[in-house]
């Protein structure tokens, strides 16, 4: 399979699937299909508007979009004509918009819809490069995207000899897009990245994963993070014909109505399905309700590779005709496989899924990393582990330095940071070691293990060392808890801030009779603290000794990105979480000013 390039996906396509579906997006109640051939002469039109409107290799073109079939046009486009794609989260603030607008140097922006519209043009007005805005959906008075596809149709002839030039003279090597990153501290950095880096990850997970031109696949985490635009190649190249969801509430309906068998998602997804799963079971009575959670506690000893035992299997086949059969149904019915990546996924979701038939693996990558460096997957019974991120993907190297930091080496390690020679030289070494930050280890000699961030890792005043993202992972397998964040540095123990499950904890609220006029009066009835007291004690069962949470306190506010507390990938903002909640960190580590016996886990000797 000769693809070097972005592009080259397009003539795989011409050659080998020539489809009628490829890309389908729901317009007006109805999914909308583009064929292979509409999919290039789209994205050739665009590259032919781009030339006929001055644009030079290496030119910029910023997008901010939902994921929507046009958003491959103008990609491809973009990388035929040798012009540099700036993809941007339709979710982050005014100030990063500015800052990666300016930065950038983008020439063009295109947005999606009038809401973007009236957003951003203001603030592209600002930036001295920006020539113009256009937007993908029509909107009266509004320059549009097709006015560009337009000219580049009417003028193909003209641009055709200058877009073969062009495009023949591109190299692997040659920049193709800069990715800024979410950024849970600071300002992102645009992460330079190459047709090289993008297409030798695609190649590296190739062969990881059973898809075929007969599959339909569910896309809706935003194609402007690397970890779905890589998989969106990947499910091209594979010739999967791929809807993308009107939005992260129709995830379910969209699956049943395409019967998709696979999609990728991180963990926070995941949690949000299995917490309404259960709150399905909650609701159930009597018997059903003792066979519903008999199954769930049988999934979660699940075991892959054929390692159950004979009792084992013959009570999880009667659990999948009782219990698991309904979930598949929810899914559509064809849904076989799930990738999941971006954050750390809880084992016993994984296994849980296993057990229901549906295959739940983890991988790991950095935006960097073009991004993928290890993944679990199905290429043979000796390449899943759960717990792990899998093996290391054959076309990369690994090793584990001193201090326990996973570096990196091979052809999907970016180019640099744009504009910012300083911290790339801090992050690849002289050797061309890419540095990523993350704490992890190799078990079995292959499969790699993620244990925390460096640069979030803590110590306590006794010199001990806190991972807090192994122990909020840890909360976060409570149905009472949404978030949670672990803090401590250089204090004399840890504590945490948690955000409960709200929908759940309503739910317990009523059935304990609990009357509260609003979630701030709910979570300081002594109920529901006495509970979450129970919850943390029985957390700290399975930590170490200075591991373990002396103090926390709840918040009443759910945490999202569009409130800020989470980044685009649903991570974190540590630094955000700390100056909302500074009042109460400080009451946390009042050593007993304020301690009225409420979120104090009494240990008992």
């Amino acid at each position: 399979m000769n693809i070097l390039r972005t592009f080259d996906i397009l003539v795989h396509l011409k050659e080998n699937i020539n489809k009628p579906d490829i890309l389908s997006a729901k317009r007006n109640g109805q999914w909308v299909n583009f064929s292979v051939d509409e999919y290039y002469n789209n994205a050739r039109n665009f590259a032919c508007g781009l030339l006929a409107k001055g644009f030079q290799k290496g030119d910029k073109v910023a997008t901010v979009s939902n994921n929507r079939p046009e958003w491959n046009f103008v990609d491809m486009g973009m990388a035929m004509a040798g012009v540099v794609h700036v993809p941007i989260y339709p979710t982050i603030g005014d100030e990063e918009y500015r800052h990666i607008l300016s930065h950038s140097d983008a020439r063009v922006l295109i947005v999606s819809d009038i809401n973007l519209y009236k957003r951003l043009k203001p603030l592209a007005d600002e930036i001295d490069s920006i020539e113009a805005v256009y937007t993908f959906n029509f909107i009266e008075g509004v320059p549009n995207w097709s006015e560009l596809t337009g000219l580049g149709e009417k003028e193909k002839v003209r641009w055709r000899d200058e877009l073969r030039e062009r495009r023949d003279s591109i190299t692997q090597d040659d920049l193709v897009s800069i990715i800024y990153t979410s950024g849970t501290t600071g300002l992102p950095k645009g992460v330079m990245l190459s047709h090289r880096n993008f297409m030798s990850n695609m190649q590296g997970v190739f062969d990881l994963f059973p898809l075929t031109p007969k599959d339909n696949v569910l896309s809706f985490l935003p194609l402007c993070h690397v970890y779905e635009r890589l998989v969106n190649y990947l499910f091209q190249v594979r010739g999967c014909s791929i809807y993308y969801a009107e939005n992260l509430g129709t995830i379910a309906q969209n699956l049943v109505e395409n019967k998709c068998s696979a999609f990728v998602t991180v963990p926070r997804v995941i949690e949000r399905i299995y917490d309404k799963l259960v709150s399905k079971g909650k609701d159930l009575s009597g018997v059903k309700k003792l066979i519903f959670f008999w199954a769930m506690r049988l999934g979660e000893r699940y075991r892959v590779n054929g390692k159950n035992y004979p009792l084992y299997n013959l009570e999880l086949k009667i659990a999948r005709k009782l219990v698991f059969s309904h979930w598949q149904k929810v899914f559509g019915g064809n849904l076989r496989l799930v990738m999941s990546g971006g954050a750390a996924l809880q084992p016993r979701l994984s296994r849980l899924f296993f057990a229901a038939g549906i295959s739940l693996m983890e991988g790991y990558g950095l935006t960097e990393t073009s991004p993928v460096i290890a993944a679990n997957n199905l290429s043979s019974p000796d390449n899943l582990m759960i717990g792990t991120v899998g093996p290391v993907l054959k076309n990369l190297k690994v090793r584990i330095d001193e201090d326990g930091e996973i570096l990196v080496k091979g052809p999907s390690v970016m180019l640099g940071y744009y504009k910012d020679a300083k911290t790339t030289a801090e992050v690849i070494d002289c050797d061309g070691w890419f540095h990523t930050g993350d704490i992890g280890e190799l078990l079995k000699g292959r499969f790699l293990k993620i244990t925390d961030r460096k640069k979030e890792m803590f110590k306590l005043s006794s010199g001990k060392y806190i991972a807090p993202q192994m122990i909020e992972n840890l909360m976060k397998e409570s149905i009472f808890i949404e978030q949670a964040i672990v803090v401590g540095e250089n204090e004399k123990y840890a504590s945490a801030l948690l955000a409960p499950n709200f929908d759940y904890l309503h739910m317990w609220a009523h059935e304990h009779k609990i009357h509260f006029r609003d979630n701030q009066e709910l979570i300081g009835d002594t109920k529901v603290q006495g509970r979450y007291n129970k919850e943390i004690a029985r957390i700290n069962k399975h930590l170490g000794k200075h591991e373990q949470i002396k103090r926390f306190r709840l918040v009443h506010e759910p945490w999202s990105a569009n409130t800020g507390e989470l980044s685009p990938t649903l991570k974190l903002r540590r630094r955000v979480l700390y100056r909302k909640y500074a009042s109460l960190l400080r009451v946390i580590y009042a050593y007993g000013s304020d301690e009225e016996n409420r979120g104090t886990i009494k240990f008992h000797k």
